[in-house]
């Protein structure tokens, strides 16, 4: 049992990041450029109709501030290890210094999931907003080609929806691979412009939608709970919290390439907190602009946005294909950079031995091709058959899982490397660390029982990855770094 928990040493995760590979091609702007493309996307796009009309009302807007919260506290914590141990791999690597090798697989494991199940609700939001697009122009996707495969409610459970699969989801992933196997400076490339447009969307729609705010729409604030717990009230905005946490995801993919990066020490910090700032303040002025033009009620669609500028008439009716246009914009630079950090969780994962080593594989451009290629799969896959609300729950809690993990490292490493150089230091540290700890947990509690399952079932088969190959395979265990 103690052999499940060995450590890696930082100085050799450092040593073996020199001769991996990848290329150090990002600076501090587009890394707050790539967080911003990661963030920005369905969280205001899509999510946050279906979490005011079924939890939260127009207090969904607090629920982004106490998610926001959160992400603070645990950005903190990532700024510390990003510029500590500047890897690919994100928590999985921060991990395997701090807590071991078995801590390091689940949490690798737990953001193979998150990553996964995030770049799919996302095309499937990205597949909303071009159907709509489409409409609007009198071009007509077939549904059996539009919608999942598969959907999930309480009362039936699992049912198939009578669609083919979901296409334009497949086909956004297809693209964004191809993109990613041209390496990473070409990539951010197109992040960067792709933020551009979809900001001065967003400000544009927060601009001109102020005039149509019916303050009516707002009142009451926090609708009353219907007698279960996360079913409006203060419940709800508790619910709705945890449902939109996976909306920040976008610093956490700022992490992943972090072995990418020229300056990792001084620029990975600025990188996470600055477009996290950012962002929270986009996502509350679009919450309260967006349930103050719609009944909060009339939300549940996967494109929230283009129903509230239809709705107002022909005041705003020029702004609505600019506004999709946008969002397809916007999505697909979450697409990009979230799939981004899934090859490199892949990478990382592989490069110590614990999944087969193809995955570490970097092709003339700096890119680990084998692992975008099978991430760009999986991921299509999942996109096609499965339904939005189900995959935004098993990222939420894969994100807050993470989150906790990180919050919990800063605290172990803190104490049993207390002499290791940190260029960047979380304050207050065990307070700031084990609070964001504290407020990851409480979301979790109040995600569905469902969620919970489906997460065990994953994390089994993981636990038996590790134990059937991981465990044998072992660098570490071998002393063949």
């Amino acid at each position: 049992m103690k052999d499940l928990f060995l450590k890696k040493d930082v100085g050799t995760a450092l040593k073996n990041a020199e001769n991996s590979g990848l290329k150090r091609n990002l600076n501090a702007t587009n890394l707050v450029l790539l967080g911003i493309g990661a963030i920005v996307g369905t969280g205001i796009f899509v999510i946050t109709g279906q979490a005011a009309a079924m939890y939260a009302g127009p207090a969904l807007s607090l629920s982004f501030v106490i998610s926001a919260l959160a992400c603070v506290l645990a950005g903190l914590c990532y700024a510390e290890f990003a510029a500590m141990i500047p890897v690919s791999g994100s928590v999985y690597s921060y991990c395997y210094t701090a807590l071991g090798e078995l801590p390091a697989w689940f949490v690798g494991w737990t953001l193979v999931m998150e990553y996964i199940f995030s770049c799919s609700s996302v095309a499937v939001g990205w597949s909303g907003y071009m159907t709509s697009l489409f409409d609007s122009f009198n071009l007509h996707i077939p549904e059996h080609l539009s919608r999942s495969t598969l959907d999930h409610t309480d009362e039936l459970g699992w049912f198939f929806t009578g669609s083919l699969i979901d296409f334009p989801a497949v086909f956004i992933i297809a693209i964004v691979t191809v993109f990613l196997l041209s390496g990473i400076k070409q990539s951010t490339r197109i992040n960067n412009i792709i933020v551009l447009i979809k900001v001065a969307v967003i400000l544009l729609f927060v601009g001109f939608g102020l005039s149509y705010v019916n303050p009516e729409n707002l009142t009451p604030f926090v609708p009353k709970n219907t007698g279960e717990f996360g079913d409006f009230g203060w419940s709800g905005v508790l619910r709705g919290a945890a449902v939109v946490f996976y909306a920040y995801l976008g610093f956490d993919a700022l992490s992943t390439a972090a072995q990418e990066v020229k300056n990792p020490q001084k620029d990975m910090p600025k990188g996470i907190l600055i477009s996290l700032l950012i962002c929270v303040i986009l996502y509350v002025a679009v919450t309260l602009v967006l349930t103050g033009m719609v009944p909060y009620y009339k939300l549940n669609d996967e494109a929230p946005i283009a129903i509230a500028i239809d709705s107002v008439g022909a005041g705003l009716r020029w702004l609505s294909p600019f506004i999709k246009i946008g969002a397809l914009a916007g999505i697909t630079s979450v697409i990009l950079v979230m799939s981004l950090g899934q090859s490199r969780i892949y990478y990382a994962i592989s490069k110590d031995g614990l999944l087969p080593k193809l995955f570490s594989k970097v092709n003339k451009n700096g890119s680990p091709a084998n692992a975008t290629i099978c991430g760009g799969i999986i991921t299509a896959i999942i996109a096609g058959i499965l339904p939005l609300h189900v995959l935004v729950e098993l990222v939420s809690i894969g994100t807050m899982l993470a989150f906790t993990i990180i919050c919990i490292s800063v605290v172990v490493l803190r104490r049993t490397q207390p002499l290791l150089n940190r260029p960047f230091k979380t304050p207050w540290v065990p307070f700031i660390p084990l609070l964001g700890a504290a407020i990851c947990i409480l979301q979790m509690v109040a995600l569905p029982e469902a969620t919970w399952i489906r997460l065990a079932i994953w994390t089994a088969i993981g636990l038996t990855i590790y134990f059937t190959y991981g465990i044998r395979h072992s660098k570490l265990r071998k002393g063949t770094y």
